[in-house]
């Protein structure tokens, strides 16, 4: 049975959702961490509403942060509790997607994924393997947990914009070109964006293409700067 997940939001800009980001964070960090990126997404997106859920678990090594699943290199776990971990956080994830839809009563066409590091290896996981396809998966400096079987258990293809720092020593970017692979030969439409001597975050160059993708996959007129 899924767990029910905490979660932060910003309503729209405008006053009207006609669509959706939901964040998923990174291990150690909460939902929070991703939501103050729509102070600079809104302006652009004004019809858009933010959900940001915190993962289900205390995160083992940062007390403060949660995490989706346990990192063995990082926490000592082991390989099982991480495949477990992600397997009932997978749940989770789906039914908070589920309850993000009917609460805005939009659609999935009208939602966009953003995941970061440990949220992008969870997206790229639970969003595939939905029976709706989303509008997009945005996926910053993360990874394809299950390389080798991954095309197996997909059901929909939404198309994915992947964006890596190139000097990101937490998820190296060969995790970039591998996932990117491994997508393409799954059949996914896949985008990519490689951020120059940025490591383990989200520079403005990587935000801005991160935009100009949802916008696109949303139909939202770009802004006049």
């Amino acid at each position: 049975m899924a767990r029910e997940l905490a979660y932060k939001k910003r309503d729209a800009a405008s006053g009207t959702a006609d669509s959706v980001v939901v964040f998923l964070h990174g291990y150690g960090a909460d939902g929070a961490d991703l939501l103050g990126l729509a102070d600079p997404l809104s302006d652009h997106m004004p019809d858009t509403a933010f959900y940001a859920p915190d993962a289900p678990e205390k995160c083992s090594g940062n007390p403060f942060g949660f995490q989706w699943f346990p990192i063995p290199w990082l926490d000592g776990s082991s390989e099982e509790a991480a495949t477990q971990g992600a397997a009932r956080a997978h749940e989770d994830i789906d039914a908070f997607l589920d309850k993000v839809l009917a609460e805005t009563g939009l659609t999935p066409d009208r939602m966009i994924v953003f995941g970061f590091s440990q949220g992008t290896m969870m997206s790229l996981r639970v969003v595939p393997q939905r029976d709706a396809e989303v509008a997009g998966i945005v996926a910053f400096s993360g990874r394809i947990l299950e390389t080798e079987t991954y095309g197996e258990a997909v059901k929909v293809r939404p198309p994915v914009l992947l964006v890596h720092g190139d000097a990101d020593e937490m998820v190296p970017v060969a995790h970039f070109q591998e996932a990117g692979q491994v997508l393409q030969d799954a059949g996914f439409t896949v985008y990519g964006h490689v951020q120059e001597g940025t490591g383990h975050g989200i520079a403005p160059d990587g935000l801005s293409v991160a935009l100009s993708f949802m916008a696109d996959r949303l139909g939202i007129a770009p802004k006049a700067s």
